[in-house]
């Protein structure tokens, strides 16, 4: 494989535009999170989020974010009933998600160019 020899031909990562970026799903559902909504899997599909329970680990364990979890029963895309788990931020939790967000928006990636 040919390698580049000019600095033009080389691929350097993007710096992130404020005006262009767009939010990660993590920061959507922590911003809807902090709105004082709760969300549940089914929901999070509408805020671009296909696996929550992941999204709800890493606001966790990664960012140290306590969230409330509570069982529910809903119907599924077929109308079948099941449980699934509603995570909410509690109101004690506010000011350190508030800095976590803070902290995505100043990393999130740009939007796609056409």
């Amino acid at each position: 494989m040919k390698k580049a020899t000019r600095p033009e031909e080389q691929s350097r990562p993007r710096k992130a535009d404020s005006s262009t970026a767009t939010p990660t799903k993590i920061a959507r559902i922590l911003a809807h999170l902090l709105a004082g909504a709760s969300v549940n899997r089914f929901e999070a599909e509408r805020l671009g989020d296909h696996c929550l329970p992941s999204t709800i680990a890493v606001l966790a364990n990664r960012n140290g974010l306590l969230l409330q979890r509570q069982q529910e029963r809903v119907p599924n895309n077929w109308g079948a009933p099941c449980t699934v788990t509603r995570y909410s931020l509690p109101a004690s939790e506010h000011k350190r998600a508030r800095a976590v967000l803070a902290t995505f928006k100043r990393t999130s990636r740009p939007t796609s160019e056409n």
